[in-house]
């Protein structure tokens, strides 16, 4: 079933806990990688120390304030690409960045991209998981419900999964906000 707008446009922890659980889907050439969002976390605000928008509004924080349900992809050490997802209202910056997916579509794909048959690897990290799904800067921007994106947000029948909550990984401030959700058994996430 397709996600539409206002399931984005609401708080961000809201949408951060109803993604654990849905599909993130990546079109390509006939063919399409998915995999299940197993963990995610939020970044909200300028207020918030770990955001790109804790300086306010500049030039790598502006998509941050741009429309909910839009894709914020952007390069950290300047090789490693990230996937995060716009949400609330325009004009305030907050997004929930994909750690983790568990692989299920297009694993064969997902494997040749990756270079490792390892299934627990592949997408069990924010760069992982966007080199598995060829997640670029060309993404950057695209709407994350349209049924004619080649990057979007599904949900489809979700296993009742229980959830914990955690502080932020690979931050220096903010530890202190247990902004980080994961499903609890899954063996697909970055980091327990």
């Amino acid at each position: 079933m397709r996600v539409t707008l206002p399931f984005f446009n609401r708080p961000t922890l809201e949408v951060l806990e109803d993604l654990i659980g849905m599909v993130l889907v990546r079109k390509s050439s006939g063919s399409s990688a998915t995999g299940i969002i197993v963990e995610a976390e939020a970044y909200r605000g300028e207020d918030d120390p770990a955001s790109f928008a804790f300086r306010g509004r500049t030039k790598r924080s502006e998509r941050l304030y741009g429309p909910p349900g839009r894709a914020f992809v952007y390069l950290t050490y300047g090789q490693h690409h990230m996937l995060n997802i716009i949400t609330e209202r325009e004009d305030f910056p907050a997004a929930v960045l994909i750690r983790a997916v568990e692989p299920r579509e297009g694993i064969a794909m997902m494997v040749k991209r990756r270079k490792t048959d390892n299934l627990l690897q592949l997408c069990s990290g924010p760069a992982k998981l966007c080199q598995a799904f060829d997640i670029d800067l060309s993404l950057n921007g695209i709407q994350l419900y349209s049924p004619k994106s080649v990057l979007l947000i599904e949900e489809r029948e979700r296993p009742k999964n229980e959830l914990a909550w955690r502080p932020r990984i690979g931050i220096r401030e903010g530890k202190d906000r247990l902004w980080r959700a994961y499903v609890k058994d899954s063996p697909f996430v970055s980091y327990k």
